[in-house]
């Protein structure tokens, strides 16, 4: 029982305190309200204590506030009036006190150095802002000095000094040498804290001249360098001629060899020192020894261990690093370095000290006429801050007298308030180390009651689950609340009702007849005010015929009921699980309306099938077992569940615990091989059955555990290989004493729903858990790291409690503990919860942008500091688009791409950007509650790039010897267009190509005339567009000059003209014209030509293809005479050869050749005979003579051809080198025969190089071969062989493949024999 106590007039502070939580009101966030109330200004963002700007950029004091009516801004500087107007440099920004400083238009960052604080005001007080202290950075020179070389000693040490300029801020330290190299750093040679290099021991390789120390400094984005450095290792076998002459006799031969020393300290000097730091910062100590061998580092912590997770070692263990130190990790720290030969300890003597931080920091406080409250402010601190308190800005002790305030150290007293005593004050806790400054509000409001939920608002719950009726209501005095059901009906009492402190009635059993219209009134001493709120209550939903446990023979049908009853209003929806998991995506399940069917079950089908309706407002399951066994044999043994058990009996009645038997059940021919026990709790879930136990087979009898309050009912269900039993019949019932709980809540919570607020939620517990009538919780919570008491409610009936009027995003301690009308449960364990998250305060700075190349970008920027975050941080969100086009300069609206970075990233990369392109972007930072405010926007371009393929190419207007050109920009230009190249070059009727001849076209052209071409011609053209980065992608074009009207042909170029004199007299004329376009004449497509050559178990299959590139092949095949399906293989690319696998040794087979997207375009059939099964002794065909004599005659003519060839070329003939067939001309426009036309000749007047060809190039630019160039090197018979289109032997001059148009068309590979042959088969 709690104890009476008197309260001491001393003591009125806390009643008042107790009063004004209990009187204070809150403010619903709701955004119609607060437009309306009035309100004192608040600062919501302000530049931080100690703000350095960059001097070369303009100078912003952010200062924002809120209020009704909207503030004013005044600013002061050093403590005295700030008039903006009189200084040009300076502007406000409108609706906002930011301060915006022109440096970039004349003005002198240090000429505005000094102490700035705003001040926010209108009707109702003034809010000031911290004291902002604006600081230019600074990165001076390095000065001048002059190094001498250090001459040192293998094994020694050294100490390189750096000595940066002293910076603002200060800067960062780093070695590199001439190559712009990091020096390599080791437990030898390492970096200290201060930046200088320090070497425990110097070695050989330790010589050089560029030892260079730089710092950066970052805030200006500049780098500063030292002179280089020089250090000469001299060991005493080295020692040069020049040293050994300035040194005596005795100096040489006196010196000793390289020895082994013992550890030294080389910093911090002396064996103690002292070392002060700030609570929350990072402390850094270090050592770092000389010696040989190199000293290892050790830490320890004299009485005491090195904190945990916050411990670190950096710099080879030579640095100790904690962050977030506290006051707990003052002391002595030593570092032992110790070698072979020793060791040697330095003692550094550690002080915490602490700048002020809250303990509470005051609150706004919003209070009706004549109520009371209390401002509390408590810091702490080392050494302990002093309060002082200021009202609207002006110390308290000088600001105008309020008869209602009342000022006790760090508490102001407020009693029966008056509207005049709103106002604004500021509470400032500072020590030597720093200060916090805090506004706090009064706001005196007469409100009458206002009611925020809408009206006529439909609830809709299931019958018997809890029913929760919203009343959100503001109004000063705090309006009292209201329950009525239907228009005149009376006030709502009794336990079947609970009534929240927010308004909201909580039906916790709704009941059909609890449905109708619901009235709740709110009234203050200024006014009443009443909302209506429908409830409609729903039949529940339910499973009136659940699926049942089956058995099925393997290969059978099985199926699952689940019929089911709902509320006519409701729309159910009913899924299938197996296992808790989908369905298979099998076609063999069939779901329908109440079923679920499985057909030709398999065992993979066995397993537990769940039936789920869900509608709006609930779900309901059902699950049953299939078991597939295997079919019986004859005759058939009936394998089934065992029959239930019977006769159960409870004896040994205890408290706790009970002894069970029965007597098994026939098990039907499979061994019963346990048994489950379950139990009904007819008090508090009556006819629901729980799992209590199971035991072997083998045992009828079990010493059950009970809980108290409970009133059982056990049954037994025995179990074998095919299934589950039937239950038992129940057992008697027995009923057990009740008792204090056992246990606590599991799953407690606390998670803020707002920023003022905690949701303390947990898991009830079961009716059996409770062990007692009565069950009730106490919630408890404190604010962690705060010297408070727990502050407790009792509650029944609920998960859930909401504590209001929290800090935002704080941890508290929370606990919730069971009660009934017999006691408590065990003390509860503390869990660790946080207030409600607000929106972050700040955007990320110093957003850099990295353009890597150009479609690639990496942003930096520096992350926000955690207390402003006010949540769980999650990440940063990169928000970029693109501006405009450089290209084309016109500008179109681009959503805007959005990339997350999770965690407490500092850059990101930008992909997928488009070259030469404006692009914006901003930064920010993301938490629970949402995204902070974006950066300013950041610009940033990127470079050019290769253009994209020109966006088409006409040929038109084809005359005897000219052929008109004309073609588009490239959609994409990706940067300015510096011209067009055009490559062009003769294909002959053989698929051969002729030289290549390139031009180049200034960009601002669109078409040309080429003439001086050959005429009845066929051309192929290779063009694509450049930038200042490179060429773009080609597209490929061909087309024909015409023959003269008489059908007559040029007569040949006498002796002595090149071939390229043939294609032009002089070089190509370009016109640039605009012609009239006449579309060249289609290429009809064909494949012919199809050739088989088969061995036993494979064919290799070859054809000729005339017709637009890009096609995709396919080969058909099937035994000849076969009524079967043709057989369809995918070729690879847009190879002319294919090999068929797998085949029937000494069968017919047909074939056919096709072209994918082509509809109905295939080759004539073609029949092939596979060779017949050799037996296991076969004649070796290199031995046999006939076909050494055939061999021998191919090798002599082969020679012959050879000799013939190069008599002519040297004597300086001509020879036709290609056949005058095109086989990609149309028949009307070229009506050639075979042996008339040439495609040109060749001298060696003029070109001495062996004769080089190529075959027709397609579009994806791989050679295409009429028969295959690898079924022979794939089965082993020939290395590289070709077989050619027309037989001829001109394997010596083709390539495998071309990469590129081809410059001269030269060859990539040696003559094959295997080509030399096939032209005389």
């Amino acid at each position: 029982m709690m104890k009476k106590m008197s309260i001491p007039t001393s003591k009125t502070s806390l009643v008042l305190f107790l009063c004004q939580i209990i009187s204070a009101l809150d403010v619903p966030l709701d955004s119609k309200l607060l437009e309306e109330l009035s309100q004192p200004p608040t600062i919501t963002q302000q530049s931080p204590k100690d703000y350095i700007v960059d001097p070369r950029e303009n100078i912003v004091i952010q200062c924002e506030a809120k209020g009704k009516p909207p503030p004013s801004f005044s600013w002061t500087r050093n403590g005295t009036h700030f008039d903006i107007d009189k200084d040009a440099q300076v502007t406000m920004k409108p609706n906002s006190g930011t301060l915006v400083i022109n440096i970039m238009n004349g003005g002198k960052a240090e000429a505005y150095e000094g102490v700035y604080q705003c001040t926010a005001r209108n009707e109702r007080g003034a809010a000031i802002s911290n004291n902002i202290v604006i600081r230019p950075s600074r990165s001076p020179l390095w000065t001048k000095e002059k190094l001498e070389p250090n001459h040192v000693r293998e094994g020694d040490s050294l100490v390189l000094h750096c000595r940066p300029p002293v910076g603002l801020p200060p800067p960062i330290i780093f070695w590199m040498d001439n190559a712009f190299q990091r020096l390599p750093q080791s437990e030898r040679v390492s970096q200290g804290l201060n930046g200088d290099l320090y070497f425990s021991n110097v070695q050989p390789e330790d010589t050089r001249e560029d030892y260079i120390c730089y710092a950066r400094f970052n805030h200006t984005q500049t780098i500063q360098q030292k002179q280089p450095i020089s250090v000469k290792v001299f060991s005493m076998d080295s020692l040069n001629d020049t040293i050994a002459a300035n040194l005596s006799d005795t100096d040489i031969y006196g010196a000793k060899p390289v020895t082994e020393r013992q550890p030294v300290l080389l910093t911090p000097t002396g064996s103690t020192s002292t070392k002060v730091e700030l609570r929350g910062n990072v402390l850094l100590l270090e050592c770092i020894a000389a010696g040989l061998p190199t000293p290892v580092i050790r830490w320890i912590k004299e009485g005491g261990e090195l904190p945990a997770n916050r411990t670190f070692f950096e710099n080879f263990k030579k640095t100790l690093k904690i962050i977030d130190v506290s006051e707990a990790d003052s002391g002595n720290y030593k570092c032992i370095a110790r070698n072979t030969l020793g060791s040697v300890h330095h003692v550094i003597s550690v002080t915490v000290k602490a700048a002020p931080y809250w303990i509470t920091a005051p609150r706004n406080l919003v209070l009706s006429p004549g109520e009371d409250g209390t401002l509390i402010c408590r810091a702490n601190g080392n050494p302990k801050p002093s309060i002082s308190w200021l009202a609207n800005g002006v110390p308290i002790a000088i600001a105008p007298e309020d008869p209602s305030r009342k000022v006790d150290g760090d508490t102001i007293i407020f009693s029966h308030v008056q509207e005049r005593s709103s106002a604004v004050y500021q509470c400032n806790a500072s020590n030597e180390y720093g200060y916090l400054l805090a506004n706090a509000f009064v706001n005196v409001l007469a409100e009458p009651p206002r009611i925020l939920t809408p009206a006529n608002k439909l609830y809709q719950v299931i019958a018997d689950s809890p029913a929760l009726l919203d009343c959100a209501y503001f109004g000063s005095p705090k309006p009292e609340i209201e329950w009525f059901k239907g228009v005149k009906g009376s006030i709502l009492r009794g336990n079947e009702y609970v009534f929240h402190d927010n308004g909201t009635l909580e039906i916790p059993v709704a009941q059909k007849n609890s449905a109708g219209t619901y009235t709740c009134v709110a009234r203050n001493e200024l006014g009443k005010i009443q909302n209506e709120v429908q409830l409609e209550i729903k039949d529940p939903t339910m499973i009136i015929k659940q699926p049942e446990y089956k058995v099925i023979q393997r290969y059978g049908q099985v199926s699952f009921e689940c019929i089911i009853k709902h509320d006519s209003t409701l729309l159910p929806t009913v899924t299938w699980l197996k296992d808790n998991d989908e369905l298979p995506d099998d076609e063999r399940f069939l779901v329908g309306k109440d079923n679920l069917t499985i057909m030709n079950v398999t065992d993979k089908d066995d397993g537990t099938y769940t039936c789920i309706v869900n509608t709006t407002l609930d779900s309901v399951s059902a699950s049953a077992v299939l078991t597939v066994v295997a079919a019986p044999p004859t005759p058939a043994i009936i394998y089934a569940r065992p029959n239930p058990p019977f006769d159960l009996e409870l004896t040994g009645q205890l408290e706790r615990s009970i002894e069970l038997s029965w007597i098994p059940g026939d098990e039907n021919n499979s061994p019963i091989t346990n048994f489950v026990i379950e139990y009904e709790d007819a008090l508090h879930e009556p006819g629901v059955w729980h799992y209590q136990t199971e035991v072997p087979g083998t045992q009828t009898t079990v010493q059950l555990k009970l809980s108290p309050y409970v009133n059982y009912s056990f049954r037994v269900i025995a179990v074998n290989k095919i299934g589950r039993s039937q239950p038992s019949e129940p057992s008697e019932q027995y009923l057990t004493k009740s008792a204090s709980p056992d246990e606590n809540p599991a799953n407690v919570q606390g998670i803020g729903s707002e920023p003022d607020n905690l949701v303390i939620t947990w898991e009830p517990l079961k009716g059996f858990q409770s062990n007692g009538p009565g069950l009730q919780y106490k919630v408890s919570w404190r604010q962690k790291d705060v010297d408070d008491e727990w502050t407790s409610v009792i509650v029944a009936n609920v998960s859930k409690y909401i504590v209001s009027g929290t800090p935002t995003f704080v941890p508290y301690e929370i606990k919730v503990q069971a009660l009934n009308d017999l006691g408590y449960a065990p003390e509860p364990s503390e869990v660790i919860g946080h207030s409600g998250e607000d929106l972050p305060m700040v955007a990320p700075g110093n957003v850099q942008v990295h353009v890597i190349n150009s479609t690639l970008a990496k942003v930096h920027w520096d992350p926000v500091p955690l207390k402003t975050v006010r949540g769980h941080l999650q990440g940063y969100k990169v928000y970029y688009w693109k501006v405009q086009s450089l290209s084309r300069r016109s500008r179109r609206h681009v959503e805007k791409k959005i990339l997350t970075f999770r965690g407490n990233k500092t850059f990101g990369m930008l992909p997928g950007l488009e070259p030469y392109s404006s692009y914006m972007l901003n930064v920010r930072v993301v938490n629970g509650k949402g995204e902070g405010p974006a950066s300013p926007d950041k610009v940033f371009k990127t470079p050019e790039g290769v253009p994209g393929s020109p966006s088409f190419l006409k040929i038109t207007n084809p005359t005897l010897d000219s052929l008109t050109l004309e073609w588009g920009s490239p959609t994409h230009p990706n940067g300015i267009l510096t011209s067009y190249t055009l490559k062009f070059q003769p294909i002959n009727n053989t698929h051969e190509l002729g030289p290549l001849v390139e031009i180049r076209i200034p960009a601002n052209e669109s078409s040309l005339i080429l003439k001086n071409l050959n005429y009845s011609t066929r051309y192929k053209f290779y063009f694509n567009a450049q930038t200042s980065v490179g060429s773009g992608s080609q597209i490929t074009e061909e087309a024909v000059t015409i023959m003269d009207e008489a059908g007559i042909l040029r007569p040949a170029v006498g002796a002595g003209k090149g071939y390229s004199e043939i294609l032009f007299a002089t070089s190509p004329v370009m016109h640039t014209v605009r012609p009239t376009f006449y579309k060249v004449q289609p290429l009809y497509p064909r494949i012919r030509n199809v050739t088989t050559a088969a061995a036993e178990t494979y064919a290799n299959i070859s054809w000729e293809y005339e017709g637009p590139d890009h096609a995709n092949f396919y080969v058909e095949y099937g035994v000849a005479g076969s009524k079967e399906d043709w057989k369809k293989e995918i070729v690879n690319g847009s190879r002319s050869f294919f090999v068929l696998k797998g085949l029937t040794p000494g069968t017919a087979y047909k074939v056919r050749v096709g072209a994918e997207g082509l509809s109905g375009f295939r080759s004539s059939e073609d029949v092939f005979e596979t060779g017949p099964a050799m037996a296991s002794r076969q004649v070796d065909i290199a031995t046999q003579g006939w076909f050494i004599g055939l061999m021998c005659a191919v090798a002599l003519l082969i020679l012959i051809l050879l000799i013939v060839c190069f008599i002519r070329r040297n004597k300086g003939g001509k020879y036709p080198v290609k056949e005058k067939e095109d086989a990609h001309a149309d028949p009307e426009i070229q009506p050639m025969k075979e042996d008339d036309g040439t495609f040109g000749e060749y001298s060696d007047a003029e070109d001495h190089k062996p004769l080089k060809k190529g075959s027709r190039t397609p579009s994806d630019r791989t050679v295409k071969k009429e028969d295959s160039d690898d079924s022979l090197v794939d089965y082993g018979e020939g290395v590289n062989g070709q077989f050619n289109e027309d037989g001829s032997f001109i394997g010596q001059y083709s390539g495998k493949k071309e990469k590129e148009p081809a410059e001269g068309n030269e060859s990539s590979e040696a003559p094959s024999p295997v080509n030399a042959m096939n032209s005389f088969v």
